[in-house]
């Protein structure tokens, strides 16, 4: 960079960050687009393209030494057998007549020459075998269209199975890469397993990858999770990853029922929504106007048409249209986070965890013996005994082992006993647990995280609870909060709007 500012006659406001989330660490500068006087940075076109790329060389080639010519060759000897683009594929390509061909009969007459029409002819016949060049006569060789993206490709996939096996290497597994499943989409089957890798998938950091031991015995990386789908998915984290459900939106039902005779109407609908009073947080507005930019998607598409500002027609067949639609959109991932605690914890906890909804599940197993898969099946019999032990479980004589019918909701109140006597005994108030079909009312004061998930803790002036947390009270810590506590959930309402559920 100094080399650069000499260059350039300024000082430069720089900044640079190492990479090390793809298969080939770099490095990262960001320069500040004013220069020492505060004028717009102007640098010539043809030195961005190659003259800073000719500055860092040489600066390596002091700092290393020059690259020798056998050193030269033995790394392009090297790339001969290759799974990937490499730079002789670059020159071949180069060398490429108009017609598509390639003419290596003749031998140059220097010995360079002849050094590099061997390493040519030897490039081609792996490409031969990759089905990606013909030999149509002795000498003339035929190219696939596909040589360059396919190989690119081939490429991508050997950095993501390096990344894969390095993740794997850290958190001290080891797994066959023939087992490795690389996904370019939501996959259609879900993936249960444990979160070895998260990184980010490109340098604008907007999505994520994440790498999932399965229990299916395979390991996945999956690529564009959007970060805030995943904020809670850690490394150790048990989760279930596949496409979101394409079922009916309720946006859609809500404007078939409001359209008449075809027509739907903003100005009818935010009617409705305030005679109705159910809208979160009471915005209206914004709600109504989430329904127009559903319909602005949908005539983009071309399902429904825009007669004014107050006016959209809806055909007869709309729900049917809008499915076809959405079923041909690109999957979108969905992600539930199964447990935060990894297995070991799991065995040892005494709330309910994703082992004992695993022990008394009687669907078919999807568990492998192998990889993740065994491993969850060993911390099942060791979880098993556990409850066994505590008296939760028993093993009748021809082997087979009973759990209490109210196992889960037994061991959540438990845990949620437990975590409630430890927060009292840090308050200037008592716990006291919260029954079925019971109202809480109180001040949303913070979370506690439990086996299960996070709970909230709600302080009334004599005593608090906890109860099941859900992202849509957030906005409501330190005010207060009402809601009606259902089957292990929670309906919570929120300030003084008449009916509002959520």
């Amino acid at each position: 960079m100094r080399q650069l500012e000499a260059d350039l006659g300024t000082k430069l406001d720089w900044l640079a960050v190492n990479h090390f989330n793809t298969g080939h660490p770099h490095v990262h500068v960001i320069v500040n687009g004013r220069d020492d006087l505060g004028e717009d940075l102007v640098i010539n076109g043809d030195y961005l393209a190659g003259g800073i790329r000719e500055r860092a060389s040489e600066l390596a080639t002091l700092e290393l030494g020059p690259v020798t010519e056998i050193e030269q060759r033995r790394k392009l000897t090297a790339e001969i057998d290759q799974d990937r683009f490499t730079r002789i594929d670059r020159a071949i390509l180069n060398e490429v007549a108009e017609d598509g061909r390639l003419d290596l009969r003749h031998a140059p007459d220097d010995l360079r020459g002849q050094e590099d029409r061997t390493l040519r002819i030897r490039r081609l016949g792996k490409l031969e075998k990759m089905g990606l060049a013909t030999e149509q006569s002795p000498g003339v060789w035929e190219l696939s269209d596909r040589l360059a993206p396919t190989l690119r490709e081939m490429g991508e996939r050997g950095d993501i199975v390096r990344t894969m096996q390095k993740a794997m290497r850290t958190e001290g597994h080891d797994r066959d890469p023939m087992s490795f499943q690389i996904h370019d989409a939501a996959p259609a089957t879900p993936i249960v397993g444990r979160v070895i890798d998260k990184h980010l998938t490109d340098e604008l950091g907007e999505n994520l990858t994440l790498v999932i031991d399965g229990i299916d015995g395979c390991t996945h990386h999956v690529s564009g999770v959007d970060q805030a789908k995943a904020a809670d998915a850690r490394i150790g984290s048990v989760i279930e990853i596949g496409a979101t459900d394409a079922g009916p939106r309720p946006a859609d039902r809500a404007i078939v029922g409001i359209a008449e005779d075809g027509i739907y109407r903003p100005s009818r609908h935010l009617e409705q929504a305030r005679f109705d009073g159910r809208v979160p947080g009471g915005d209206y507005e914004g709600f109504v106007d989430a329904h127009v930019r559903r319909l602005e998607a949908l005539r983009r598409a071309g399902i429904v048409e825009r007669i004014d500002a107050d006016q959209w027609r809806i055909p007869q067949d709309f729900e049917a249209r809008v499915a076809a639609h959405d079923a041909g959109q690109v999957r979108q991932l969905n992600i539930r986070v199964l447990s935060t605690l990894d297995l070991e914890k799991q065995i040892g906890s005494d709330g309910a965890t994703w082992l004992d909804r695993r022990l008394v599940g009687r669907g078919p197993s999807d568990i492998a013996p192998a990889g993740f898969g065994q491993e969850v099946s060993q911390a099942m019999d060791r979880r098993r005994e556990r409850l066994i032990e505590q008296g939760d479980a028993t093993r009748q004589q021809n082997g087979r082992v009973l759990y209490r019918r109210d196992l889960l909701s037994m061991l959540e109140a438990r845990e949620v006993a437990r975590a409630g006597a430890e927060l009292a005994a840090t308050k200037p108030m008592p716990f006291r647990a919260a029954g079925d079909g019971e109202t809480v009312s109180g001040n949303f004061t913070g979370t506690v995280q439990l086996t299960r998930g996070k709970f909230a803790i709600v302080e009334k002036s004599h005593e608090f609870t906890l109860v099941p947390w859900r992202p849509v009270i957030d906005r409501q810590l330190g005010k207060e909060v009402t809601g009606i506590v259902q089957g292990g959930s929670v309906s919570w309402q929120m300030g003084r709007q008449r009916g509002l559920g959520l």
